[in-house]
């Protein structure tokens, strides 16, 4: 079973990139792993307990700031309730995603244009 989480700001720091969360993250550890959801134009990453998966959604709002930690190697970190958890292997992960899908259309149009206009100008 799934949750699906989605972040509603980002905020850009010199030492990381804390991404304000919809939901509470007790219980839940970072799985390390990204996926890209093209219906939706957003990234994923996996936060996950004993039973389910949480699916952390890291929509196109965002994107511009998830650029400049990503250059900069910056951590990213999410918070709710001022609970803060790091998103480990984000940045190994981000830049398979990332590279995968330039010019990759089987992600979908739209996806791939948006991605291309970010992160490889």
């Amino acid at each position: 079973m799934k949750k699906r989480m989605e972040v509603l700001k980002a905020n850009l720091t010199d030492i990381k990139l804390l991404l304000q969360a919809n939901g509470s993250l007790e219980g839940l550890v970072p799985a390390g792993q990204i996926l890209v959801d093209s219906d939706h134009i957003s990234f994923i990453y996996l936060m996950e307990t004993h039973e389910e998966y949480t699916y952390i959604s890291l929509n196109e709002q965002i994107w511009p700031d998830l650029k400049i930690a990503y250059e900069e190697k910056l951590p990213i970190w999410i918070e709710w309730n001022n609970q803060q958890i790091e998103l480990v292997h984000f940045h190994d992960e981000f830049e398979f995603i990332i590279n995968n899908i330039k010019g990759n259309h089987n992600y979908g149009d739209e996806m791939v244009t948006k991605v291309e206009r970010i992160f490889w100008t």
